[in-house]
Formats: C-alpha cells, structure tokens, sequence
C-alpha cells in the first residue's frame, strides 16, 4: 500500500506540474526538483522501459557489463543509482540563477531529457506555435554560447531546448574551488574548513564568473544545449551546472565505468573531509566493494582460463 500511495502521489505532482508550465502566467523564479527513489520496486514497468532505451547500456544499464556497479553480489546491500526524476521550471529570463547550481558527482551518469514545456501567452506576445515570444528568445540569447555546430543544429524549429550545461573537466576542479572560494571572500561568505565552495553547491558560475574563471585561471568548461530527447554524459569528478531554459523534466542514472575509477576514489576520501552533517561525508556509492568485486571476478575469469599444468 505505501508503493501504490508513493507512486499515485508521484503522478499527481507530475500532472500539477504539467498543467502549471501551460498556464499563461507562472512563476519562473521558482522551481521544484523530485527525486523518485526505488523505482524498480515502487514501477517496474517503467523502470524495465527506462533501461532498455538508456543510451550506451553496456555503461549505462544496472547490468551492463562496463558498469562495474553490476559487479556488487545480491547478497549485500547496493547503492542507489537512480533512476532519478528531475522536475524544474524553467529561468530563461533570469541569467544569473541557475536550477542546479555547479556541484559534482562521486559517480558517471547520464540525464536524458523526457519533456520540455514551454508557457503559452496572449495573441499579442505568442510566435507562431502560440509559445511566449519572451521566454523563446531569452532561451534563443542563452544558447549562443554554444559551439557553432550546437548552433546550427538549433536552427530546426522542430528541436526543443529545454536546459543549458555548464561542464568542467575533473582537473580543472582545484582552479574553480580557488575562484569559488575567492569569490566567496569577496561576498563574505566564508568557507569553514570542513565545507566546500564545490560540494556544498552554493555557486552558479553566471556569464561574468565564467569569464572570470577563463582570464584568471584560464579554464572553460563546455556548453550544452539539450533538447527533449537528448541524453548527456556528466563524467565522475567532473564539476557541472544546469540552468532550465525552459521547464523540464528529466531522467538520471548513475554508473561506474572503468575510466573514472580513480575519479570515485579520488572524490570519496574528498568528501570524508566534510563535516559529519554534510550531505556527501558517507560514502553512499560503495567504492571499495566495487573494487574489490571486479577485480575478483576479473581474476577469476583469468584463473579458469589459464591452462593446468
């Protein structure tokens, strides 16, 4: 009965949500964000669905055979990977707030965009699909920070863009904690010793700290334009921002590849710095099992298949 409530609860937010991005009037300022935990257990169907569409699955899928979180036994509890359900207004029209402000992950993950909803307005402010000419064109402004190729790709009245990306490499994570902490002097907020400017999510890097980051630490990040349907890869360790451009509904999930191993490790020692009461001190993603698992089924298929002598 809780997972029918839990789940009969979830749809209810979402089909408020829906009839609120179509209202003439909303408010852009503000946003929600809904995270949707056991969904294999609370709907199955959808969850089954999710995983057999999620790009890239011998990464992406709970049992895809790169993801070395599939390498964790069933006897033992395993950490929760998503899917996560994001739900978030759009802020076009407000270019220094960002939805999710630039924090990173212990984990990969990959965030496909599942609907993009953009307010209607009166006939005397509507273009030609009866959308708010307003929020299109700030959508439109924001976008042109974008590669030339994003650009001309976004030329297709057809696409849908609903979020703008912001993402840094993992290297260039001490230069932005520099700037961030700088800038935080500057501010005076101070940063206590057992916090941090990055994981504590206190920041959107705007247009002009952006620049900043360039000209002082000479670091750019990426720009990402994602439209409904699009999928993007945020590497482990590397520091990310999502502002909404328009509202949008979005689906995570977490994985572990090879490559950015040492990433996770890296970043679980980092977070055991933090405070006790931070959100990030427990190292909720398991790395060591994940280690030691995979290496012992990688040794195990090496010993069956060395030759007796």
């Amino acid at each position: 009965l809780a997972f029918v409530y839990y789940q009969v609860m979830v749809y209810v937010r979402l089909y408020l949500f829906c009839v609120r991005i179509q209202q003439d009037v909303i408010d852009m300022t503000s946003f929600e964000v809904l995270h949707m935990p056991c969904v294999s257990v609370v709907s199955p169907a959808r969850f089954e669905n999710f995983m057999n569409n999620v790009p890239l699955p011998e990464y992406t899928r709970r049992d895809g055979r790169l993801n070395l979180a599939a390498r964790l036994p069933d006897r033992i509890v395993k950490p929760d990977l998503g899917p996560k359900m994001y739900n978030a207004y759009g802020s076009a029209a407000y270019p220094r707030e960002g939805t999710t402000n630039l924090h990173l992950d212990m984990s990969d993950a990959v965030n496909v965009m599942v609907y993009v909803g953009i307010p209607h307005a009166n006939e005397h402010s509507q273009d030609a699909h009866g959308c708010c000419e307003e929020e299109v064109a700030a959508a439109a402004a924001a976008i042109e920070e974008c590669d030339d190729l994003t650009k001309d790709r976004l030329s297709d009245p057809s696409l849908r863009v609903g979020a703008l990306w912001h993402i840094f490499a993992a290297e260039d994570a001490p230069k932005i904690r520099q700037l961030l902490l700088q800038v935080g002097h500057e501010r005076g907020i101070e940063c206590e010793a057992d916090n941090d400017p990055i994981h504590d999510q206190c920041f959107y890097l705007d247009k002009e700290l952006r620049s900043r980051l360039f000209e002082e630490y000479g670091v750019r990040g990426w720009a990402i334009a994602q439209c409904l349907g699009d999928a993007v890869f945020i590497p482990a360790g590397a520091p990310h921002q999502v502002r909404n451009l328009h509202s949008c509904i979005k689906i995570a999930e977490d994985f572990v590849s090879p490559e950015h191993l040492a990433h996770c490790v890296m970043l679980t020692h980092e977070f055991r710095r933090l405070s006790d009461t931070h959100t990030n001190h427990e190292d909720k993603l398991q790395i060591k099992n994940i280690i030691y698992h995979s290496v012992k089924d990688a040794v195990g298929v090496l010993l069956s298949r060395t030759p007796v002598a």
